[in-house]
């Protein structure tokens, strides 16, 4: 204070006669105490931001997870890329949400302190608020129920962009995720916008792996021992197959063995575990190979 009357005598006479001022010195000392409270809530919003943004940063560049279906292969690292992918935008959304969250609560507890120290009198509008909430939630209840929803769907990580779902309404490729409602494509091309609360259960076909199954039916007077090996042959060329093992397939092929039998025909089963959203480019190599050997060893397909 000495500095400033030293070099700004009119300044310090002028703040001296406002603070000895009776009238203004209430005035002076409640528009300080409100900048106060504007800066510190400010400066707290900025520390509840910034830890959000470690904590999600964090949460997005964490350990990759390591395979589970064997121990190496290029199939096995897609399948961990696209998990740490999903990971990595799930908790960027939900980061994203925790921050608009953290701004209103900081930002109107200010406003509420402010009004209060204006002697403005809080309890009405408190009231008044709590009313229109009231009335708001009646009116908007489904908007809510599918907030909600989707709150529990990007916690949950039940599906993300990218994933291939059926949601019941609708069966495509996840193309956007929000709170209120999830967009889809289809295989035709449409494009469904599905509120977040209407659905009642998902069906998602690009989590972990998937599964292709290929059956062959044969004649029914066929050796089952050879066609079986025949099989089991075509099973291990595909695994063995350096192309498809270190970019689709994740396990070895099996032969369950015969799956239908009738009057005229054997139905065998081959099962193969791919990447997501993969299994139907594997059942249709394995048909061509499954085709030729049997026109090898000279096996007839039944009709």
């Amino acid at each position: 204070m000495a500095s400033l009357c030293s070099n700004d005598t009119v300044l310090c006479a002028s703040l001296a006669e406002l603070m000895g001022n009776a009238t203004w010195a209430p005035v002076v000392a409640t528009v300080i105490t409100i900048v106060l409270i504007l800066v510190i809530a400010f400066i707290i919003r900025n520390l509840v931001h910034r830890l959000i943004g470690r904590v999600v940063n964090r949460a997005a560049n964490a350990t990759p997870i390591t395979g589970r279906f064997r121990k190496n292969g290029a199939a096995t690292d897609g399948i961990d890329a696209l998990l740490n992918e999903r990971r990595k935008q799930r908790a960027e959304t939900m980061g994203s949400v925790l921050k608009h969250v953290a701004s209103i609560v900081v930002i109107g507890t200010a406003v509420l302190t402010v009004l209060d120290r204006l002697t403005i009198p809080i309890a009405p509008l408190l009231t008044s608020v709590g009313i229109l909430g009231v009335a708001i939630g009646f009116g908007a209840q489904e908007l809510v129920k599918d907030f909600i929803a989707g709150m529990f769907m990007l916690l949950e990580d039940q599906y993300g962009v990218g994933d291939v779902v059926d949601v019941g309404a609708a069966v495509g490729t996840v193309e956007a995720v929000t709170l209120r409602v999830t967009r889809l494509r289809d295989a035709d091309g449409r494009v469904w916008y599905v509120r977040n609360g209407t659905i009642a259960r998902v069906g998602n076909e690009s989590q972990g792996w998937s599964r292709a199954y290929v059956d062959v039916p044969v004649a029914y007077d066929s050796d089952v021992a050879a066609v079986r090996e025949v099989l089991r042959k075509v099973a291990g060329e595909l695994w063995e197959d350096p192309e498809l093992r270190e970019s689709v397939i994740v396990e070895e092929p099996v032969v369950f063995g015969v799956e239908q039998l009738s009057d005229s025909s054997l139905v065998f089963r081959v099962s193969a575990k791919t990447l997501p959203v993969r299994q139907a480019e594997v059942a249709r190599e394995l048909r061509v190979r499954v085709k030729a050997a049997l026109d090898g060893a000279g096996i007839a397909m039944a009709p």
